[in-house]
């Protein structure tokens, strides 16, 4: 824990009391804060009284003298509406934080390596603290990825705080200075929170505030947003610079075009390593992540080779193209993270006999994107709210189809057609291209789910000895190529909202 000092004895307010909420009010309280706290949800408010953390109705409550309220990210502050404990907050001319800016204002000596992008962030942020690690620098890793950033341990001089940062926080942050600054890509999402793609960017951007000589920005090259950025940075700007690219040479920057990362940061290209053989880094969405820890990574003083012995190690991210079983002759792979279109794509890209599972809370924009690599999917399973809209989709497109409407239906039915077909490579994917709220907790409970069930296929496999035995076992109506088959019209009985 963080305790956050520059508001040691000053009242301040909390609002909304997941993850990063309960660490917040834990570190003010630690450091003497005069803490009340509030979330919309009873069991989270019973879950903080439980600690020990004062409740009070933000809603209603005076809030003449509170210095600040710390706001989760979750919740809307502005777009598309406004919660209306924000409109008091500002009223009452009290600010708006976010934990990110408390660290930042308790841990001024550590350096801070930050990183956001519209994919990608999570696997590269723990990239980058795993290679620091490796390096035997004292590192410590969250933010918008798993630890809350004020449940981290404080760290002084020469320790590295390697922080995802997801545009709801950036919009937030007022005070953070990263050492060094790692935007990766930028692509339409959460739109309704940004009031359309200007905000979006602008929110991106927000990263780039603070990085001043000689702190360095990193960023990708591979989009047209992140393109135009790097040229106006390049022309107005005086802070050192690393561009790199997954596509193609980058002079004065990294390249892992066809999966050999070349460094030309100082000047003549060297090529580094081959990436195509870490498993846990596969396909070109991978590379560029790669790029880009090790841009980083080279940014705060790491040798190339120190680098590519520790990516080597990598261990990979749970839900992130996740290998999680072979079962038979058929592979599962848990992307649940993927929740847009731009992010399933990069997972379908890196196979041929695709058996896709997909659907969930649809984002903006559909996934008409996925059109040039249909060819690659063998069958879908729809499930949750997006269903009926990917199967007019795929309909379309003359892709055969099943509305599952339940991941529990989709899993033994995608491996029972995968047992039956004769493809050379058949992979049951799981990647959504949609939030996961209409039926599950979080992307993660959603990939919890999958592994569970496809650990429940294993077992039942191992126990009959065969894959046709094993798949017999859900009673299902089968989908004739090219036509879609509905087993589950139902689809979403039992919701859950997002906090």
């Amino acid at each position: 824990m963080i305790p956050v000092y520059a508001l040691a004895l000053e009242p301040v307010a909390v609002m909304g009391l997941g993850r990063s909420g309960l660490a917040s009010a834990r570190a003010l309280m630690a450091a003497g804060a005069k803490v009340r706290a509030w979330d919309d949800d009873a069991a989270r408010r019973a879950a903080a009284e439980a600690e020990g953390i004062p409740l009070a109705d933000l809603g209603e409550a005076d809030l003449s003298g509170t210095r600040a309220m710390v706001w989760s990210p979750g919740i809307p502050h502005s777009l598309p509406t406004p919660h209306p404990v924000a409109e008091r907050a500002r009223a009452a001319g009290v600010p708006l934080l976010c934990d990110i800016d408390l660290l930042a204002a308790s841990c001024r000596t550590a350096f801070t390596v930050g990183v956001t992008g519209t994919n990608g962030k999570s696997t590269t942020t723990a990239l980058i603290g795993h290679i620091l690690g490796r390096a035997g620098q004292r590192v410590q890793v969250g933010g918008n990825l798993g630890v809350p950033a004020l449940d981290l341990e404080p760290l002084s001089d020469f320790g590295t705080y390697v922080l995802e940062l997801s545009s709801y926080q950036l919009d937030l942050i007022r005070d953070l200075t990263c050492d060094v600054a790692v935007l990766l890509n930028v692509s339409a999402d959460h739109l309704e929170r940004h009031g359309g793609m200007d905000g979006y960017v602008a929110a991106k951007r927000r990263i780039l505030d603070g990085v001043l000589p000689p702190r360095t920005v990193c960023i990708g090259v591979d989009d047209e947003t992140c393109r135009a950025i790097h040229g106006e940075l390049v022309s107005q700007d005086t802070r050192r610079l690393i561009p790199f690219s997954a596509e193609r040479p980058i002079p004065g920057g990294v390249t892992t075009a066809k999966g050999v990362l070349v460094d030309a940061i100082d000047g003549r290209p060297d090529r580094v390593m081959d990436l195509t053989g870490v498993a846990t880094l596969a396909g070109a969405h991978n590379w560029q992540n790669a790029a880009a820890a090790y841009a980083a990574c080279r940014a705060r003083g790491l040798p190339a080779s120190v680098i590519a012995a520790a990516i080597q190690s990598f261990p990979g991210l749970p839900h992130r193209h996740e290998p999680v079983a072979t079962v038979g002759a058929v592979h599962f792979v848990n992307d649940s993270k993927a929740t847009n279109a731009e992010a399933a794509e990069k997972a379908i890209l890196c196979h041929e006999d695709i058996y896709w599972i997909a659907g969930g809370q649809a984002k903006e924009g559909g996934i008409d994107r996925l059109e040039p690599h249909l060819d690659r999917i063998v069958h879908a399973y729809l499930i949750g709210d997006a269903a009926k809209a990917f199967a007019a989709f795929l309909d379309r497109h003359e892709v055969p189809y099943s509305l599952c409407g339940t991941l529990d239906k989709a899993v033994p039915m995608a491996f029972r057609h995968a047992v039956e077909d004769d493809e050379e490579e058949p992979v049951v994917l799981l990647s959504p291209a949609c939030a996961s709220w209409d039926q599950f907790d979080d992307f993660a409970h959603r990939g919890d789910v999958f592994k569970a069930l496809v650990a429940d296929l294993s077992r039942a496999h191992d126990r009959a000895g065969t894959g046709d035995q094993a798949a017999e076992t859900e009673d299902d109506t089968d989908a004739d190529t090219g036509t879609g088959t509905d087993t589950d019209t139902d689809t979403d009985t039992d919701r859950e909202a997002p906090a």
